[in-house]
């Protein structure tokens, strides 16, 4: 699996889209930035998550703007929150016990239905 460091660094050459890809289980539509977050972390159900969260909790559910932040601990739990904004109250967490996803914050946006790393914005 790619470091994290390599993995941000890699995601900062996102800008745009050339495309947008849909999550098979959600509809969710999303970016080549976070397809290859996903790709290169092992993580397309985080996509999957995102996308139920997004269609059916209902503090999320038509939320133009969302901001998804993934914590992954040193000892491999994480944490997933998402808010309107940076300084907003959270309205939704998810907690894991255990993910081999690499160690750091990651942030998302979803906008107007399209999960995208902050660079594609």
């Amino acid at each position: 699996m790619i470091s994290a460091l390599d993995l941000k660094s890699s995601l900062s050459h996102f800008t745009g889209t050339s495309r947008y890809l849909r999550d098979p289980f959600t509809g969710l539509m999303h970016t080549d930035g976070i397809e290859h977050l996903a790709e290169c972390a092992g993580a397309n159900w985080l996509i999957t998550d995102i996308g139920a969260i997004f269609r059916l909790h209902p503090n999320v559910k038509g939320v133009p703007f969302q901001l998804w932040t993934l914590t992954v601990s040193e000892d491999n739990t994480a944490v997933l929150t998402c808010r309107e904004d940076c300084d907003t109250p959270v309205l939704y967490e998810q907690r894991y016990q255990y993910t081999d996803f690499p160690v750091g914050t990651w942030k998302m946006y979803l906008i107007d239905g399209v999960l995208m790393v902050p660079s594609e914005y």
